[in-house]
This record gives structure tokens, C-alpha cells and sequence, in this order.
């Protein structure tokens, strides 16, 4: 009885992960004391990642081609391009473009691997490129924004690097390890890791919604412009990714799509108060992690049933 209670609850969870995440974007708005929890975000983002690690074994990173890999980072080190882009299009102010360029610049988001697995994609490819797009990440933004924005953006490698270790090598290295050590009792529940790694994404969008709650409503006439921003970016590194993948296989296409689309846009609001921007320089931050959040969630739903 547990057991099936337990894959019931998983199959609601996958089957129904576009309409929780919208659950929790509007609770995290109605409810903002859920920032509360905000503290619980690493942990939660570790949990994530190692979840969805235990269905790695050491084989499927030592399949991973390099073309693929080097062909899905330079394409998403060409984002901030897009992200100006898109500011420039909608007649941004200074301060809103800053806060695409840093979009672009950044690394994929942290659920990405998540989302990749939920779609059935090469989950160790996307692991691998969020890594990577992370130690890219201190040479990139810094470039991006001098060369974009005209002024300095001081990126704090501790900060960075921490995150990286602490939400992502750390859990997927001590998953793997525990998969490679007792791969048949692991193995054996490989079908609710996913769905618990989606229960945390659920979780995130919601206490990051309820964090950026106050700026979502006072954004004004404004707000509806950065929505279009966002989907603009979002999609628009979608089909990036899509067009970089067109001669991978399906699953490293997958991982290449999402990789390139879905941009840690908490990172990026950090860097940009810690540069001293106004606050208004966040919203396309907080804007576009509801926007991927929703449209990777469809996507990988979508994905999962092609």
C-alpha cells in the first residue's frame, strides 16, 4: 500500500507539472510570506540535483560527445547577444537592458538537469553543460556587461563557485557514486527519482515567486514589456538550442533546447543589485524565472510524450 500511494503520488507530479507550477506562481504571489523558506532553497536545489543523478550511471557520462557539449556552450555564451537584442527591440530603459544582457550571460538554470530528465533527455549532457556554463560564467558576464551596458559588473567567483559545489557537484557526485556502488538497489526506483526531483522544482518556483511578489506587483505598465522580453529570450534560446541540435541525437537535442533556453535568473538578480543597479534592473530577472519555469515545464511534458 505505501508503494502505491507513493507512485500514485509520483504520477501526479509528472503528469501534472506544468499545472503545479502555476500553482505555486500564484501562491508564491498570494502568498509572499512564503519567502520565508528562502533559506531552504540550496538544500532543496541539492536534493534536486542529486534525485535526479541517481539515475545517472558513471557509463552515460563517459558516452557524452564532445562535440555536443562544446557546440551547446558556445551557443549559450551567445545569449547576452540575444538578451541586448531583445532590450534593444522593446525600447528598454538602460537599467532593464542591463538586466536582459545579464540573463543572457549567465548559466543555464540550476533545474535544468531536472527538466531534461523529465523530458527524456540526455540528463549527464546537462549536467555537464550547467557546470561548465558555471566556471564560463565568471569571464562572460563581466565581458557581456562592460561591452553591452557600458559600465563594470564585479562577479563574485566564491559566491558562484559555492553554488555550483554545494547544489550541483557535490549532490550529483555523491549520487553517482552511490549509484555506481549499488547500482541494482538503486536502480530499482529509477522511476520516482524524476518525480521527486520535479517536487522540488514545484518548490523553488514557488518560494522565488513569493521572494519577488512586491516587484511583480508594482511593475506597472512596464511589466507587460519585460513579460514579452522574457518570452522573447526564452524562446528564442529554445530554437538556439533546437537549431544547434539538429544533427545530435534526441536526447542530447533535448539537452541542448533546454540548456540554452532556461537562464539562472536568481544569479542573475544577485549580480546585478550587488553591481549597484536599481531594483527595476531585476524584474526581467524575476519575470523570466516564472516565464522558463512554465514553458519548461509544458516542454518537457511535451517532449516526454513525442
Amino acid at each position: 500500500m505505501p508503494h502505491r500511494v507513493v507512485t500514485c503520488g509520483a504520477a501526479l507530479v509528472d503528469d501534472y507539472l506544468l499545472v503545479w507550477v502555476l500553482l505555486s506562481v500564484g501562491v508564491g504571489i498570494a502568498v509572499p510570506s512564503v519567502a520565508t523558506l528562502a533559506p531552504l532553497t540550496t538544500p532543496i536545489l541539492a536534493v534536486m540535483i542529486g534525485a535526479v543523478s541517481l539515475t545517472l550511471a558513471p557509463e552515460r557520462f563517459r558516452r557524452l560527445r564532445g562535440r555536443a557539449l562544446v557546440a551547446i556552450l558556445v551557443a549559450q555564451t551567445g545569449m547576452a547577444v540575444l538578451g541586448l537584442a531583445v532590450a534593444r527591440g522593446l525600447g528598454l530603459s538602460p537599467a532593464l537592458t542591463a538586466g536582459f544582457v545579464v540573463l543572457g550571460a549567465v548559466t543555464p538554470e540550476l533545474v535544468t538537469p531536472t527538466m531534461t530528465e523529465l523530458g527524456g533527455g540526455d540528463t549527464a549532457l546537462a549536467t555537464v553543460v550547467l557546470v561548465a556554463a558555471g566556471v564560463e560564467t565568471l569571464v562572460v558576464v563581466p565581458a557581456a556587461v562592460t561591452l553591452f551596458v557600458g559600465r563594470s559588473v564585479a562577479v563574485d567567483p566564491v559566491a558562484i563557485v559555492e553554488q555550483l559545489v554545494l547544489a550541483v557537484v557535490l549532490p550529483m557526485g555523491t549520487a553517482v557514486g552511490c549509484r555506481y556502488r549499488w547500482p541494482d538497489r538503486i536502480g530499482a526506483y529509477d522511476d520516482l527519482y524524476p518525480s521527486v526531483s520535479g517536487f522540488m522544482v514545484i518548490l523553488v518556483i514557488g518560494i522565488v515567486t513569493a521572494a519577488n511578489a512586491s516587484l511583480i506587483r508594482n511593475g506597472g505598465g512596464v511589466l507587460a514589456v519585460v513579460a514579452v522580453g522574457a518570452l522573447v529570450l526564452n524562446g528564442g534560446g529554445y530554437a538556439v538550442g533546437w537549431l544547434v541540435g539538429r544533427w545530435f541525437t534526441r536526447e542530447e537535442r533535448i539537452a541542448a533546447v533546454l540548456s540554452v533556453g532556461m537562464r539562472d535568473f536568481a544569479v542573475a538578480a544577485a549580480l546585478l543589485v550587488g553591481a549597484g543597479f536599481p531594483a527595476a534592473a531585476t524584474l526581467p530577472a524575476v519575470v523570466f524565472g516564472i516565464v522558463e519555469m512554465t514553458t519548461s515545464a509544458g516542454l518537457a511534458r511535451w517532449f516526454r510524450r513525442g
